[in-house]
C-alpha cells in the first residue's frame, strides 16, 4: 500500500470516532480528502462531505460510515466505580478485562473494565455470559466525588487497541467496521483526482455518522445529497475460521478479494456494472446473498426520496465488533480501485433502472 495511504489509514483506525461523538476521527478524514476535492462540507450532526467534479451528471454518493462501537458512563457508584451503557453491538462478555478511555470535555481518562480473578469465584456449572450493565470500570478513583471529578455521566469510552500488523499483507485493529470504509471512499476520491481522466460524474464522498446504532446518518445526509447513485462500502463477515457455519452464513474468506452482496437494495444493473468494472481492472470478486437486510446504510439509502440505484461493496472482517478485527490490506486496496473505475464509466446523465 502507497505509505501516505497507509499513514492515513492507520491515522483513522487509532483516532477515536464513538457512535454520536465522531468528531475527532472526521476532522481527519476532512483534513486528508481536501487536497483532493473542489470543496468539502459537513452537516448539523457531523455528516461529512467531499466534492469532486461539481455539477457534473448523474451524483454518485461514495459512503461509509464514520462510527465505531462504544460504551458511555451510565452510572457512578459510592466507591467510585463506573458502569456503562452499550452505544452499539458491543459484546459485554469481551469487554472484561480490557484497558478502555473515557473520552470527557478535559481530555481522556485511562481505565481497566474489571474482572474477578477464579480465586475468588465459585465457578458455575454452566457460567453464563456477563450482562452489560454488570460490566464495572475502575478509573483508579476513591469514591464518587473523586471520580465525578474526571469523568460525567454520557461520556463515550472506547477500548485502549490500536492498529498492527499480524503477518505479511494481514492487519489487526478495534475499528476496522468501519473505518475502512470511510478510508475507500476518500482514496476513490483521490484516485480520480490523480487520474486527471474526464469524468461526467458529480462524486460525492461520504463519510457518515450514527451507523452502529440504527443508520441514522445515512438517512440524513440521503435525504439532502439527492444522488442519482450510492456505492456503500462497509465490512462483512470472514467466515474462514473455526465455528462459523459457511452452509448458513455463506462462503467469505480474507485475502481472496472484496465482496459483493446480491438481492434487496442492491440494484442488479449497478451490481453489473461493478462486476464489469472488476473485470477489466482484474479484481477478484467474492459474492454473498442477502434476505431482508444487509445490515449496513444501504438499507436506509436504496429507498430514500422514491429510490436510490445502490449497491454495496464488502470487505472481509473476522472477529468483528472485537478488539482484534483483522483484515487484508489487499482486498482493502481492491476497493478504492473499484469505486474509481465505476466512477469513470459512468455516461453523461446515465440513470440505472431495472430492465422490466
Amino acid at each position: 500500500m502507497r505509505a501516505q495511504s497507509l499513514e492515513f489509514l492507520k491515522t483513522l483506525v487509532n483516532t477515536p470516532s464513538p457512535v454520536g461523538h465522531e468528531t475527532r476521527g472526521q476532522r481527519v478524514w476532512l483534513d486528508y480528502v481536501g487536497k483532493y476535492a473542489d470543496e468539502t462540507f459537513s452537516d448539523a450532526y457531523g455528516n461529512c462531505v467531499a466534492v469532486l467534479n461539481k455539477g457534473g451528471s448523474p451524483r454518485l454518493m461514495l459512503a461509509g460510515h464514520a462510527d465505531e462501537i462504544a460504551m458511555a458512563v451510565n452510572y457512578i457508584d459510592d466507591n467510585g466505580f463506573i458502569y456503562v451503557r452499550r452505544m452499539g453491538g458491543v459484546d459485554a462478555a469481551i469487554t472484561r478485562a480490557q484497558r478502555i478511555v473515557i473520552h470527557t470535555r478535559n481530555g481522556p481518562v485511562k481505565g481497566v473494565v474489571g474482572n474477578v480473578a477464579p480465586h475468588l469465584t465459585k465457578e458455575a456449572a454452566n457460567p453464563k455470559p456477563p450482562k452489560i450493565h454488570e460490566l464495572f470500570i475502575d478509573i483508579g478513583a476513591g469514591d464518587r466525588k473523586e471520580a465525578e471529578k474526571l469523568v460525567r455521566v454520557g461520556d463515550p469510552i472506547t477500548l485502549a487497541d490500536e492498529f498492527d500488523f499480524l503477518r505479511s499483507d494481514l492487519v489487526v485493529a478495534r475499528a476496522f467496521d468501519n473505518r475502512i470504509g470511510t478510508f475507500a471512499v476518500a482514496e476513490a476520491l483521490r484516485l480520480l483526482h490523480e487520474s486527471k481522466g474526464r469524468l461526467h460524474a458529480e462524486i460525492c464522498a461520504v463519510s457518515n455518522v450514527q451507523e452502529e446504532v440504527g443508520l441514522l446518518g445515512a438517512r440524513q445526509i440521503a435525504y439532502s445529497l439527492k444522488p442519482d447513485l450510492a456505492l456503500v462500502v462497509d465490512v462483512t463477515h470472514a467466515t474462514d475460521y473455526p465455528t462459523v457455519s459457511k452452509r448458513e452464513h455463506g462462503d467469505v474468506r480474507m485475502g481472496a478479494g472484496l465482496v459483493l452482496t446480491h438481492g434487496g437494495c442492491n440494484h442488479p444493473e449497478v451490481v453489473a456494472r461493478l462486476e464489469s468494472v472488476a473485470r477489466s481492472e482484474k479484481l477478484a470478486l467474492q459474492h454473498k446473498a442477502m434476505s431482508a437486510t444487509t445490515g449496513t446504510d444501504t438499507d436506509v439509502i436504496f429507498w430514500t426520496r422514491g429510490g436510490i440505484a445502490s449497491a454495496l461493496v464488502s470487505l472481509p472482517n473476522r472477529y468483528m465488533h472485537s478488539p482484534v478485527e483483522v483484515v487484508s490490506l489487499k482486498d482493502l486496496e481492491a476497493i478504492p480501485r473499484l469505486l474509481a473505475g465505476f466512477a469513470a464509466s459512468l455516461k453523461k446523465n446515465e440513470s440505472f433502472k431495472v430492465k422490466i
